[in-house]
């Protein structure tokens, strides 16, 4: 039986597949010719050539402002930044050309673009490849943002972020690239815009998304044993995100945690939590990282990180 696709294999065979569809779709970046350097696009030049799968020199902001003018042009490029850390060197394409072209210019020119931004703590990478930024582009209107948890919805993902027409800040987990599904997904395919309940329960609603949906799924299970029921929603979209899904549940449960990898201070997780606060009136709390850059060595480094533990100690803390 052959093993179920890896997250970076998943996501090559959905972009494999559009660019199959449509010829309009073009990949460029640093070192998508060899693959990518998680392997995310491998054997795509090979198959559809180089003028689709574009090899760019070191420089972000040529990167992604060639990316726009592409995408205004009718092209529906996907563009590589390597790694998040590297796209703040293109952060005004990004901010003020691909976010706001569509308003600017009452809707003449349109940017349906995929900037692909791997986030997350990379392991013994430190400061400058570590930081999970997401909250600075669901701060910008005119962009969609998602980070998909597994390999299933990276790829449906991908496919649905192509398909807009509106710039999509598409962030995959930087340790998530090898990892499978547990099994093969049952589920419908995951739409921009929606969450997924991934595991239901009664004392309270856990929110997370991407490489930290996992360790809320750790940390639910560790509740269970001391009879604690919670419930955890993929996130999934981060904008728009889907309040439907998540203040049902946190009605029914009364109490909405919301953790992510990313630093607490100022971070999306108070977006959700004050929302959901304003409309039900239920109780929230936060479970972020410190306010501190990630460190090279791993007793530094585990300091950023917010680990089952913790977020099993904010959800007691939360129910009091």
């Amino acid at each position: 039986m052959q093993p179920s696709p890896t997250y970076a294999e998943a996501a090559c065979a959905a972009l494999a597949e559009a660019m199959a569809r449509d010829e309009r779709v073009v990949v460029v970046g640093e070192d998508v010719g060899r693959g990518g350097i998680f392997g995310q696009y491998r054997g795509l030049q090979q198959r559809f050539g180089a003028a689709r799968v574009i090899d760019a020199p070191i420089s972000e902001s040529t990167i992604m402002g060639a990316g726009v003018g592409m995408a205004l042009a009718g092209c529906r490029p996907v563009v590589e930044m390597r790694v998040i850390d590297f796209a703040l060197c293109a952060i005004d394409e990004i901010a003020n050309q691909a976010a706001k072209n569509r308003f600017m210019f009452g809707g003449q020119g349109r940017v349906p673009l995929v900037a692909r931004m791997p986030m997350g703590v990379w392991s013994a990478s430190a400061a400058q490849h570590s930081q999970s930024l997401e909250a600075w582009f669901v701060h910008l209107p005119g962009l969609v943002v998602a980070a998909p948890s597994t390999a299933a919805d990276n790829a449906a993902l991908l496919r649905a972020a192509i398909d807009c027409d509106d710039p999509v800040v598409y962030l995959e987990h930087k340790e998530l690239w090898g990892t499978r599904d547990d099994a093969p997904a049952a589920e419908p395919p995951l739409a921009l815009g929606r969450a997924r309940v991934r595991r239901a329960g009664r004392d309270l609603t856990v929110v997370s998304w991407s490489r930290q949906l996992h360790w809320a799924l750790d940390a639910a299970r560790e509740l269970a044993g001391d009879g604690i029921d919670a419930e955890v929603i993929d996130l999934a979209t981060l904008w728009p995100w889907d309040r439907d899904t998540v203040f049902e549940s946190a009605a029914r449960t009364g109490r909405l945690l919301v953790t992510h990898e990313a630093v607490q201070v100022a971070g999306l997780g108070g977006e959700i939590a004050a929302a959901a606060a304003e409309a039900l009136g239920c109780r929230v709390a936060r479970a972020g990282a410190p306010r501190i850059p990630v460190g090279y060595a791993p007793t530094l480094e585990d300091e950023a990180r917010v680990r089952p533990a913790a977020i099993a100690a904010a959800a007691r803390r939360l129910l009091g």
